[in-house]
């Protein structure tokens, strides 16, 4: 029981990555450009996930990514096709130049919460009264 609790915080078990979709990177996000053909676009893309019968003009590129240990990521391209050729892209990844200002998509805002106070356990405080500790001082 004691490995099978420490086995999330210490990784003992193994859990492989999970990417389904398509491969999406900024890169090849980046050499969209309007009035490119399907041909084209299959060409840099690849094939896309999503074909709606009832929407020919529209292709969907989703890249999902959950790594065995952190957090899931999702991205979504959909581009637009007039026709034959590009008309536009929108989703989570735009080509560079395009969309808001690309100096304001890289700040961050980081919201650190107030740490809270859990009172102790009864191992705890047995683990304390063992090692000669008060519940809140820390061996380095």
């Amino acid at each position: 029981m004691i490995l099978a609790g420490c086995s999330e915080r210490f990784h003992i078990v193994h859990k492989i990555d999970v990417q389904q979709g398509n491969v999406v990177t900024q890169d090849r996000v980046d050499q969209l450009e309007p009035g490119m053909t399907r041909n084209q676009v299959q060409y840099i893309m690849g094939s896309p996930i999503v074909v709606d019968v009832f929407h020919q003009g529209r292709w969907d590129y989703l890249d999902f990514m959950k790594p065995g240990y952190g957090d899931t990521s999702l991205e979504r391209v959909t581009v637009h096709f007039e026709g034959d050729s590009l008309e536009r892209v929108t989703g989570t990844m735009l080509p560079s130049g395009t969309g808001p200002d690309p100096e304001a998509s890289r700040q961050v805002t980081v919201v650190v919460p107030p740490q809270e106070r859990i009172p102790p356990g009864i191992f705890n405080k047995i683990w304390h009264y063992l090692t000669f500790r008060k519940p809140g001082e820390d061996s380095y």
